[in-house]
């Protein structure tokens, strides 16, 4: 999709402080962090959120890279967390799907980006 931010991004058409990618994914740093470590993963093929077609590959593309983000940044072993939001009641801010990777602190319940 030619106007959506994180496609330009995958793309290289967008700077980013990249910390995995793959040819199925990219994750970057957020640029307005919620925690000490704030990485959002997205795949590389355009969907608007969780509900718009992605497949069974294409989640656990997402799954792994989630994994080697989590052991990159230090959090496997303490713990962290993995939300995606879905619509603008649930604070989706920019349509492509993507999956926020927080941690490097005790979470408590109030802290959803």
């Amino acid at each position: 999709m030619s106007d959506c931010i994180f496609c330009k991004i995958a793309a290289g058409e967008i700077p980013a402080t990249v910390v995995f990618e793959n040819d199925d994914v990219i994750a970057f740093e957020d640029l307005n962090p919620q925690a000490p470590v704030h990485v959002l993963v997205v795949p590389k093929a355009h969907h608007a959120n969780i509900l718009d077609g992605v497949s069974a590959a294409e989640l656990a593309a997402v799954v792994e890279a989630i994994g080697e983000v989590a052991r990159a940044k230090g959090l496997s072993e303490r713990g962290f967390r993995v939300i995606a939001n879905t619509g603008a009641d649930a604070g989706q801010t920019v349509e492509h799907l993507h999956f926020h990777v927080l941690g490097g602190t005790t979470l408590g319940e109030g802290l959803i980006p």
